[in-house]
């Protein structure tokens, strides 16, 4: 069959965008053909017709052109690409055919329209390079940007942290080179990956596409080396996919920054998932995460920002109190905090308004938000002027007011303006003369009618002439038949009707024209108008990124003032000093949620004299893991800067934060839960330093008891004796508490209960000292196990305690000797009930014996103990 000259043009523009689904504007409509008509009917829901009905039908299904933003929220939702292919020309000028482009093609990682972003959070497009052999030392190449705010960054990383950094940055698209097979580290679950031709990762490649984007010709300027250099293939194959897909201008992309290893806390996606940072573990969701419940700003840019401090806390002991500071003052400043909060509720996302504007996807709607966001900056700069903290200062000066174009704005654009440039009315009365005239005509020109009528009357002198207009006949002047002799030659007869005479005038018919093609005439001088405007906003760009920028920082600080205004937060004491000290700390997220008063407070020591690790004991649900988890909560949010809830606290400077709670299969990788365990804590072992902070739950628990507790018992004496770290260690392995008397830095810890008539009630608070039992009979009870179940656990555990509990209720297996610490002889962990000669040895004083003595001790003991058999 053959094919017509417009599904040629369709399959042209279906050959250029590969495997992304083509919308084919066709007037109102966006259509799609073939395949990507099936696929669009059974994501999107479209009904599936079909074109050229006969031989061979062309299956079809489309939308509306003023829908497009939702079907494309739904298409990306979907894990489908799609590419918009447009009109380029004015189908009443064109001769034949209208031409048509591919304008851009959207993916998840290019997203730019306010519709389809989460306003929170960023979107980063990733791409990684990576060498043929992947160790877990190896060099691999990461960079990432965000389109719709301009933000773009890389990196070297061992690839050992390769699947940390992707946890962080939670990118929706990763691009990857055809040759490279995928990496074995986890990826975020809606990471999209993306193949890409192998020459756009090239080095000669990325650096000429970098160096041309960022006008520089060497990227020494920003920070890079040769040692960089898997980061900037891995940039410039970010870059080269934009040019490709977006198709407009990426002026926004204007510098390229490093992202340097040792300035920023290092989490492990474990940790990340264990603390629930910003995700909650089970759901994925935002909500009821550490940073929802933070999270106090006002701006979308504001909450960006804090999510990136929050990801990423600072190790610099001056930064984090440059924060501190700014955020007490704040604190302290109830009025002008609660006046600086009220202005940035008045201001728009200006990060994503300047991406538009530079990518020329602004609307009308997008520059008056620009225009009264810079109306709020000199009231917003009044205040902040009020408070004195270095910080602070330096955010006034960067909150440029770029009065010229506020003013501009101002002047031009109408309170209230709508999304599509070509819808027109947008533009002020006033503002332009020419656009004024063309509207007044286009709205029927009272005013020249008016004029005209009463010109006419006294001419003709007709009193009751009058000049009227319908959309059959347009503009008529009508005369009464008793007053038609009166007519003068020059009108022309129109249409009789009952009671008069309608006729028109050269001069009527001539304005008449003009009115009929004022209305087009006015949109395209407003919409050239609207392409000026965006031009002269586009040139404050990078002013206006800058002020941007400041006014998220702005955000985040006093949101952070605004939480620690709660009752009983303090500002954390940072120090350089291997010790965490809390007073009545409290998780963040469940003193947040639960009735006030509710949660139980507790104190942390560690370091000094306090000891390094943490043994900690208890029942199940008295809450072990919650107290561990908010030692490292409250930790990591004393390094982004943030006061915490507690009276008193001090924190040493951590190099990174390790978390091993809960448990979970990973099916896909063929790893069961233990094994799961084991691989989170051989990374802890194998990365921690003594700079780091560790916390870890029930280690041990998913194999044989004897298995466990040797784990268990090993770890522990690693992270003492090996690493050195402040270490909290949750266990039901009460045997372990023995290693308090044999290791220096060991302390116990143990959530009190109170047991009255066979029910034990759960006190939630932490106190010195081991706990004696694990009450999981109890608790099975509240849960809801059968009474006959409990009852004959009961009857086992009597069974079971009766014949491994020695005379003082402790376990058998336990030795009770002690391990030396200077390297003397160590005996059995699991060593059998000590021999007599033991107890001599204590007690001989070896100062008083003379050789001789000495040498018959030895021949008495030797023959005690007999041959060797």
């Amino acid at each position: 069959m053959a094919v017509t000259p417009m599904m040629q043009q369709y399959l042209d523009a279906k050959q250029a965008c590969g495997d992304a689904l083509l919308l084919f504007r066709m007037g109102d409509f966006y259509e799609l053909f073939h395949d990507d008509a099936r696929t669009a009917s059974r994501v999107l829901g479209l009904t599936l017709t079909t074109r050229d009905k006969g031989e061979n039908p062309v299956p079809m299904a489309g939308f509306p052109y003023h829908q497009l933003e939702g079907y494309l929220a739904k298409l990306i939702g979907g894990g489908l690409r799609a590419a918009v292919c447009e009109q380029v020309e004015d189908p009443r000028q064109a001769k034949g055919l209208v031409k048509r482009e591919v304008t851009r093609v959207v993916t998840p990682g290019t997203l730019t329209d306010d519709a389809l972003l989460d306003p929170r959070e960023s979107n980063y497009l990733a791409a990684m390079v990576l060498p043929d052999t992947l160790q877990p030392h190896t060099p691999v190449g990461l960079a990432w940007a965000d389109l719709s705010t301009g933000r773009f960054q890389a990196a070297v990383f061992p690839f050992a942290r390769l699947g940390d950094e992707l946890a962080r940055l939670q990118p929706s698209e990763c691009l990857l080179g055809d040759d490279q097979p995928p990496p074995t580290c986890p990826f975020p679950p809606r990471m999209m990956i993306t193949r890409r031709p192998e020459w756009t990762f090239a080095r000669d490649t990325s650096q000429a596409v970098l160096q041309k984007q960022l006008q520089v010709a060497s990227l020494e300027g920003f920070g890079f080396d040769e040692s960089d250099m898997l980061a900037i293939r891995a940039a410039g194959g970010i870059l080269e996919y934009l040019r490709e897909t977006q198709k407009t201008s990426l002026d926004h992309i204007d510098r390229l920054l490093p992202y340097r290893s040792g300035e920023s806390l290092e989490i492990d996606e474990a940790t990340r998932r264990s603390l629930e940072i910003t995700r909650t573990f089970r759901s994925g969701a935002r909500e009821g995460s550490l940073l929802s419940v933070i999270d106090q700003t006002i701006t979308p840019p504001g909450s960006r920002l804090l999510a990136d401090w929050v990801g990423a806390p600072l190790t610099n002991l001056a930064a984090i109190g440059a924060r501190q500071d700014a955020v007490e003052l704040l604190r302290n400043s109830a009025t002008v905090r609660r006046q600086i909060r009220e202005e940035l509720a008045g201001v728009y996302d200006l990060e994503r308004l300047i991406a538009r504007v530079t990518t020329l996807r602004a609307s009308p709607r997008d520059l008056a938000f620009v225009g009264r966001t810079l109306a709020r900056l000199p009231q917003l700069k009044a205040l902040v002027a009020h408070l004195r903290a270095p910080l602070l200062d330096d955010l006034q000066t960067r909150l440029d007011e770029s009065p010229a174009l506020r003013d501009l704005l101002a002047a031009a654009l109408e309170d209230d303006c709508p999304l599509l440039a070509r819808d027109g009315n947008f533009i002020r009365q006033g503002f332009h003369g020419e656009l004024d005239r063309l509207r007044e005509m286009a709205h029927g020109g009272k005013a020249w009618i008016a004029r005209y009528q009463a010109d006419q009357i006294e001419k003709t002198g007709i009193p009751n002439l009058k000049v009227a207009f319908n959309k059959v006949f347009g503009y008529y002047i009508e005369i009464t038949n008793a007053q038609k002799e009166k007519t003068p030659p020059e009108y022309i007869r129109k249409q009789t009707v009952a009671s008069a005479e309608r006729y028109i005038t050269p001069e009527l018919k001539e304005y008449e024209e003009k009115v009929l093609t004022a209305d087009e005439r006015s949109k395209e001088l407003e919409y050239q108008l609207f392409v000026e405007l965006r031009d002269k906003t586009h040139q404050f760009a990078r002013a206006l990124r800058m002020t941007a920028a400041a006014i998220a920082e702005l955000d985040v600080l006093a949101a952070l003032a605004q939480l620690a205004d709660r009752p009983d937060y303090c500002r954390p004491v940072m120090t350089e000093d291997q010790v965490v000290e809390i007073v009545e700390g409290r998780h963040p997220v469940l003193d947040a949620i639960l009735p006030r008063g509710t949660f139980v407070p507790n104190d942390t020591t560690l370091g000094t004299d306090g000891g390094l690790v943490m043994l900690i004991t208890g029942p199940n649900m008295a809450g072990k893991s919650t107290y561990i988890r908010q030692v490292a909560v409250l930790s990591l949010l004393a390094h982004v800067g943030s006061f915490l809830p507690a009276s008193r606290a001090t924190i040493g400077i951590c190099d990174r934060i390790f978390a091993r709670v809960g448990a979970s299969d990973e099916l896909s990788r063929g790893q069961s839960t233990f094994m799961v365990e084991m691989t989170e804590t051989a990374r802890i072992l194998n990365s921690a330093t003594a700079r780091s902070l560790v916390i870890l739950d029930e280690i041990g628990r998913g194999t044989s008891t004897y298995d466990g507790i040797s784990l268990a018992w090993a770890i522990v004496e690693h992270l003492h004796d090996q690493i050195g770290c402040r270490t909290l260690f949750a266990t039901h392995y009460h045997e372990l508490t023995d290693l308090a008397g044999s290791l220096a830095g060991v302390r116990n810890l143990s959530v009190a209960v109170r047991e009255w008539q066979d029910q034990v009630v759960l006190l939630h608070k932490i106190v010195p000292g081991a706990a004696d039992k694990s009450y999981g009979i109890h608790c099975a009870r509240l849960a809801g196990v059968p009474r006959s179940v409990n009852e004959r656990a009961k009857q086992i555990l009597a069974k079971l305690e009766g014949e491994n509990l020695d005379t003082e209720g402790r376990p058998k297996l336990i030795a009770r000797t002690k391990k030396s610490r200077k390297g003397d002889l160590q005996l059995t962990l699991f060593a059998p009930e000590e021999h007599p000669l033991l107890e001599q040895l204590r007690q001989l004083d070896l100062a008083g014996l003379t050789p001789l003595q000495a040498m018959q001790w030895l021949a008495n003991w030797q023959q005690e103990i007999g041959p060797k058999k």
